[in-house]
């Protein structure tokens, strides 16, 4: 037997989603107006199916479904060059919008999708043998590090996030200055995690409506040298920081030596 799984999402409006799926490289292959509005988009082996919903609020929509795939990366540049040229930007924050690309802490390496309905698309490959969470690193700035991507990623707490790198951050740059009692446990982090935290942390003051504190984050990060291994290690917030950059206006390609 062969069984096929497809979730029906609902939308305010109908347009306005299949302009949307379209500018991702989706294809209608099915639409109604009456007697109830519906219709159908398809990428590939991706089906998803909508119905209409005046009512339906986006901003508390939970409505969410996980798409697997063997090629994220490829998924992700083409989503996001998709809606920069329906939209002339790419939308990262409010509704709708596209999330960075990350490897997660539990054996995937997704971003999220939020369309016009406020549907959740999570598309990931795996990269790991299991779905549990991995163990929280050792050593405290890498641990709130872990820390901080879980709450701004997973959970959505952006604020709370940033007070924890924050924190953080302020107690590396003790350590790092040479203050008494605070090189501890693991307080004065290595460049690649500085890069990352610094990424981070500029990328929750952009969601958080704060650009110029995220610019200046990450010209703090540009001032961090790497190694050609480093950087390998750290591609992903490298990425994430030319994305931002861009977001903000300035050239996505600059980044850290």
């Amino acid at each position: 037997m062969t069984e096929t799984t497809t979730p029906v999402f609902p939308c305010p409006s109908i347009p306005e989603t299949l302009d949307f799926y379209r500018a991702l490289g989706f294809e209608v292959s099915f639409e109604q107006t009456s007697p109830n509005p519906y219709a159908v988009v398809q990428r590939g082996a991706i089906a998803l199916h909508f119905f209409g919903m005046r009512r339906h609020d986006p901003a508390t929509s939970y409505s969410t479904c996980v798409i697997s795939t063997d090629a994220v990366d490829a998924l992700h540049a083409a989503f996001r060059a998709g809606l920069r040229a329906a939209y002339g930007r790419v939308p990262t924050r409010g509704i709708p919008r596209i999330g960075p690309l990350r490897d997660t802490t539990y054996g995937v390496r997704q971003f999220l999708v939020t369309d016009p309905g406020g549907n959740c698309l999570r598309i990931g490959q795996p990269n790991g043998e299991s779905l549990e969470h991995g163990p929280r690193p050792d050593g405290a700035f890498a641990g709130a590090l872990h820390l901080a991507a879980l709450l701004g990623d997973a959970k959505g707490d952006h604020r709370q996030a940033a007070r924890v790198l924050d924190r953080a951050l302020a107690r590396a740059e003790a350590a790092a200055s040479g203050e008494p009692g605070t090189d501890t446990a693991g307080e004065r982090p290595t460049a690649p995690e500085w890069v990352a935290a610094l990424v981070l942390r500029a990328d929750l003051a952009i969601r958080l409506d704060e650009p110029e504190r995220g610019a200046e984050l990450l010209r703090r990060a540009d001032g961090i040298t790497l190694t050609a291994e480093e950087r390998a290690g750290v591609r992903d917030a490298l990425r994430r920081a030319a994305e931002l950059r861009e977001e903000l206006g300035g050239e996505p390609g600059a980044g850290p030596a």
